[in-house]
Formats: structure tokens, C-alpha cells, sequence
């Protein structure tokens, strides 16, 4: 990801200006078996129709969710690619399998990019193919997890927020070592696929960054935390916070397009 003194030439390669990021409350011990469905039939089918699975992950602190990312280059695209799906021949074929394992699919975020060049640059990264993984666990196997940080902003607050934040708090997380992926705030425009509802009252920021494991993440965390400047701007930017914020730490999926 770049920041905005950077981000003019590089927009062409950055991914999804309209991303949905979706978590989903599953039955118990059906995590696994909605990995191998979705793995296997709904990512290239979902890109087919014009859309970009951009990862999907198992939470490492609530074991019966399902979170994962997905983007559009516009909300017009979004409204026809979701309705070529979900009207499509792979949905309509699995969708009772997948639904089965699932108790709430709503809890869903519409956002955009928090800045010009913040979205997920996909250039250089591959997706293994379906049949690379037959043998292998839905696991993460290389160990990188994804720390996706929600921040609950006041009313007006997005755009101020994330200028500070790409200024002030982005270069220190390169400087201690963190990967700053992507950072987005609210998409507040009408939702193009009522069919399937977003949160529409929330006012977030998110920051999605990559770490090389739980260990790797304590530890930059922490060495973040006791940075004077890193407190200092905290102390000022904590006041646009309207609740606490929300961590998401994810292990992302074998077939997982980011975070591996």
C-alpha cells in the first residue's frame, strides 16, 4: 500500500475501490467444512462475474467465524456482479450446503479506500489452484496471519481520521516492521444490492496490516505501543473514537489471495 505522496502513479494497480468486508457467525465446528466449499466452488466463480475475492480467513480468537473480503471497481459493478452470482448456477447449486453452516451472514461493512493509493495493491500476488490443495490443509500454513483494526469513528470524523493517520501513524508502522496492506473508511453511498444488507450506519476506519505470526505481531504491537510518538498521537486521536476499537487477528485460508 502507499501513501499519498505516492499514490498518483501507482492507482492504476491498486485493487477494489468498493470492498465489502463480511463476517459471518457459523454453527459450531462447521468453520472448516464452509473453508473447503468456498475454496473450492465460490471464489473463481464470484470473480467470473466481474468481482475480486481478496481474502478469507479463519479468527483466531472466536472459533466459529468466517471473515473474508471482497471487491468492485465501482457500486454499478457490485449491483450486476452480485446478482450474477447469486442468480447464478454455482450459487444456486451450493448454497443450501453453505447456508446450512451458517447462522448469521449480516454483519457486513461497505467501504472504500481512506485515501488516494490506500486499497490493496494485488499486482504481484498469485492465488494457488484449486488443485495444489487437494492434500493439503485449509490452514495457513506459512504461519502469516492478517490484523484487521476497526475503529469506531464519531460522526464526521472519517476524513480527518484517516489523513492523520496516513501522515502521522502508516509511516511508523513501516518504520517498526509492520506491512500496512490497505486502509479504508465507510462507503456511505446507497447500498446497490439490497438483497443482501450492509451496515449502513457505521462511521469506521479500518487499518488491514499482515504480520509474520502471533508472536511477530505481540511484539510489534508492543514495541509500538511504548513509541512516544505513537502515544502521542493517540492521545489526540483517541477523541474521534465514539466506541472501543475492535481487532480482528485472521489466519488466512490455503487459497487466501492476501495474507499468506
Amino acid at each position: 500500500m502507499n501513501l499519498p505522496r505516492n499514490a498518483a502513479p501507482q492507482a492504476a494497480m491498486l485493487a477494489s475501490p468498493v470492498v465489502e468486508l463480511r463476517q459471518y457467525t457459523l454453527n459450531p465446528g462447521q468453520r472448516e467444512t464452509l473453508i473447503a466449499l468456498f475454496d473450492r466452488e465460490f471464489i473463481e466463480s464470484q470473480e467470473a462475474t466481474g468481482m475480486t475475492v481478496i481474502g478469507q480467513f479463519s479468527d483466531l480468537d472466536r472459533p466459529d467465524m468466517f471473515v473474508w473480503l471482497r471487491g468492485f471497481d465501482s457500486m454499478d459493478v457490485r449491483k450486476e456482479a452480485l446478482a450474477a452470482f447469486y442468480d447464478g448456477r454455482v450459487w444456486t447449486a451450493h448454497r443450501d450446503a453453505a447456508n446450512a453452516t451458517m447462522i448469521d451472514s449480516d454483519d457486513v461493512l461497505l467501504l472504500k479506500p481512506a485515501w488516494p493509493g490506500a486499497g490493496f495493491d494485488l499486482s504481484r500476488l498469485q492465488r494457488p489452484a484449486s488443485a495444489e490443495q487437494e492434500n493439503s490443509s485449509n490452514e495457513n500454513r506459512l504461519g502469516g496471519i492478517v490484523v484487521i483494526r476497526i475503529h469506531h469513528l464519531r460522526s464526521e470524523a472519517e476524513t480527518e481520521f484517516a489523513s492523520r493517520f496516513a501522515v502521522e501513524a502508516a509511516p511508523m508502522m513501516k518504520a517498526h516492521g509492520v506491512r500496512l496492506l490497505a486502509a479504508f473508511v465507510t462507503e456511505h453511498a446507497q447500498n446497490s444490492f439490497p438483497r443482501l444488507p450492509v451496515r449502513a450506519s457505521e462511521n469506521v476506519f479500518l487499518s488491514i496490516a499482515r504480520f509474520d505470526g502471533t508472536e511477530a505481531h505481540a511484539s510489534q504491537e508492543a514495541a509500538l505501543a511504548a513509541a512516544p510518538a505513537w502515544q502521542a498521537f493517540w492521545q489526540t486521536a483517541h477523541l474521534d473514537l465514539a466506541k472501543p476499537i475492535e481487532t480482528l487477528r485472521l489466519s488466512p485460508t490455503s487459497r487466501s489471495l492476501v495474507g499468506r
